[in-house]
């Protein structure tokens, strides 16, 4: 296993199955290793031996005088040491000892105390409660006198740490809302995404932005962001091609408190960071995970860069709340909501393509909080079937409702932003949004089967349950089926 100690810096314990390196087998480790990543251009410390603490904290210490370029640790370690019978063999890796191999590992390494007891000098050793409350009273001694010297800045620090939002921050994103909203803007999603941060993050100034090397395509920087260097304070981390250390990072940022981390890459690179999200919901932490390019929308880049079922599986995450807007102000409120929850992280997903946007009143505005709601109503107000779509598939459903008007269809549309949101809202506001017994047709640009739970076996889903194509976008819209008329006659066919 490998495991980084700053900077540049990496320790790995390898034995004779071989090593890791940030989650990459290198295969097996060989005598010849520690040259291979020499000629790479590493510094490194070799024949260390992997049981030996004081052995390996003076290799580390040998790595930190190295300052012109990155460190490995080579700790050589034995598995299942101390194992008289198990020992360096694969029983001893994928399952437990036994009563018996335990009782005699016992007296061969020399441990002659009962199961869970503690002796009192290892006890003594790791107890640190009288010297972290020690350090603990100083940091509150200092810390008063400074906000008696200083009472603004310290009522912010504590703002900030209890994770609190500004108190001008309702007002503050009402107007933003509005002046969105007023626009009336036909943009790409991730441009809305953009103009959303531009518009809340000047009141945030705990807001710290990322990317994993494509900050230029997923539009995540604004007129404030100042990039992190090793000599200057920032606001914005460019992360390198690394979607996994940056999600990670992001949870240790979220973990630290005093700030809240969003970072950002295409959609299909949601994979390489899926356990990172994973913990981040696991440990309900305030995390905002940016994906952009959602859909076959991209275009040429093709079914390697298409995501087909990343939305999908990404909502059954646990405590995940996953927004896919449809327009600049359902972009704006899932920023809104993202920032505003303290119990969970969000995932905003955002399209390449321009997005038609969609007209509200202001209490149809504030419906978006509930992740679904009926954003046009059919024509007569009885609907004789619902239409449930998310992101660039919403323009789909109004162009369809429109032409299943004009043959005297009339049928609800209802967009749902964030399922993850509506499934937890009062079932009788859900029942007012999908109504019992009429039947519904969902429409998203990525795998059909999600959608059941809200259409039934009555109902139908416009979708795709392949890999995408290369070719424009609007080509591959029409090849895979998301066109007025292909809507129109799914409608039809559940009628």
């Amino acid at each position: 296993m490998a495991g980084t100690l700053g900077l540049g810096k990496l320790i790995c314990f390898y034995d004779d199955n071989g090593i890791s390196i940030d989650g990459h087998v290198e295969g097996w480790f060989t005598d010849d290793t520690p040259k291979r990543f020499e000629s790479y251009g590493w510094h490194v410390v070799p024949n260390v031996n992997g049981h030996d603490p004081e052995a390996i904290e003076a290799a580390i210490e040998a790595a930190k005088q190295v300052n012109n370029k990155p460190s490995m640790i080579c700790c050589k370690t034995v598995i299942g040491l101390g194992s008289p019978n198990m020992a360096n063999t694969h029983s001893v890796h994928g399952a437990a000892l036994g009563d018996a191999e335990i009782a005699a590992t016992r007296p061969h390494i020399g441990w002659h105390h009962a199961p869970f007891e503690i002796p009192q000098e290892v006890y003594s050793a790791w107890d640190a409660r009288a010297k972290g409350q020690k350090l603990e009273t100083e940091w509150n001694q200092k810390f008063a006198e400074y906000a008696e010297k200083h009472p603004a800045e310290a009522a912010e620090f504590n703002r900030r740490m209890a994770g609190d939002l500004p108190a001008n921050w309702r007002s503050h994103v009402d107007g933003v809302i509005n002046q969105i909203n007023a626009k009336a803007e036909t943009i790409a999603s991730r441009k809305a995404s953009q103009n959303a941060i531009e518009g809340l993050a000047p009141i945030l100034p705990e807001l710290i932005g990322g990317s994993a090397d494509l900050a230029g395509s997923n539009l995540t920087l604004w007129s404030g962001s100042k990039g992190v260097s090793q000599k200057t304070g920032g606001n914005y981390v460019y992360y390198g091609v690394r979607e996994f250390g940056m999600s990670a990072m992001m949870n240790g940022l979220s973990l630290h408190g005093g700030l809240i981390p969003y970072g950002a890459t295409f959609l299909m690179f949601s994979e390489y960071a899926r356990n990172a999200l994973r913990m981040a919901a696991l440990m309900k932490i305030r995390n905002i995970f940016v994906f952009t390019h959602d859909s076959i929308g991209l275009g040429e880049d093709g079914p390697t860069h298409q995501p087909v079922e990343q939305t999908a599986t990404l909502r059954y995450i646990p405590n995940m709340d996953v927004w896919r807007p449809c327009d600049t102000v359902e972009s704006t409120v899932s920023w809104v909501r993202a920032i505003e929850r303290k119990d969970g992280p969000s995932i905003l997903i955002f399209s390449r393509q321009n997005l038609p946007f969609q007209k509200r009143d202001a209490a149809t505005i504030k419906l978006i909080d509930k992740g679904g709601y009926v954003l046009s109503e059919a024509g007569d107000g009885k609907a004789q079937a619902i239409m449930i779509a998310t992101g660039s598939e919403i323009g789909l459903a109004m162009s369809a409702q429109k032409a299943l008007a004009e043959e005297g269809i009339h049928v609800r549309v209802v967009s749902m932003p964030c399922t993850n949101v509506f499934d937890r809202q009062e079932p009788s506001y859900k029942d007012s949004v999908l109504t019992k017994g009429v039947k519904r047709v969902a429409i998203e640009a990525g795998v059909t089967d999600f959608w059941r739970k809200y259409v039934g076996l009555e109902g139908a889903v416009v979708g795709m349950d392949t890999f995408g194509e290369s070719a424009p976008a609007d080509v591959l819209f029409k090849h895979f089926g998301f066109t007025v008329e292909n809507v129109v006659k799914t409608v039809k066919g559940i009628l």
